[in-house]
């Protein structure tokens, strides 16, 4: 059985796999990091000061009484929040991911299967006939010519 194991994780769409994945994860905490470093703080700031990780509503009470500085302070206060401001960054950052994933991966893929059925359409189409059969012989001729050149009849 182990043999058999070793044998599966070697397979190279295996391997492919869990490189896509440590790729694709790395991706994902670069893009994290650009939502909440790079893209957010500007919005914010044109929003009026806004800090998304801070937007959130408090459902319940913790052991102390709000209001709370920030959602750390809630949280650790024992709070219960709704964080709808992270919830906003994490659909940014899906939406970036699947935005890239669309135009790297799918577009290219779609214009290589669309050649492909191009392809296959071409091939699939029979070529113009090069020769017909004289109606008088059966014999095959150029399908141009006007004369056959076994019977010698006239042809149309």
């Amino acid at each position: 059985m182990l043999k058999e194991f070793k044998t599966f994780i070697m397979r190279g769409n295996v391997v492919d796999l869990a490189v896509g994945i440590v790729i694709g994860a790395a991706f994902g905490a670069v893009i994290n990091s650009f939502v909440k470093d790079i893209l957010m703080p500007p919005i914010g700031m044109l929003l009026g000061g806004v800090d998304f990780t801070n937007m959130y509503a408090i459902l319940k009470e913790g052991a102390t009484a709000g209001p709370y500085d920030s959602l750390a302070a809630a949280q650790a206060a024992g709070a219960v929040t709704m964080n709808f401001g992270v919830f906003i960054n994490v659909i940014i950052s899906f939406l970036i991911v699947a935005a890239a994933i669309f135009f790297v991966v799918v577009k290219p893929l779609n214009m290589i299967a669309a050649r492909e059925a191009a392809k296959k359409a071409a091939a699939a189409t029979p070529a113009a006939p090069t020769t017909k059969d004289c109606p008088y012989c059966t014999t095959s001729i150029p399908i141009k010519a006007t004369r056959c050149p076994n019977c010698t009849s006239e042809l149309r």
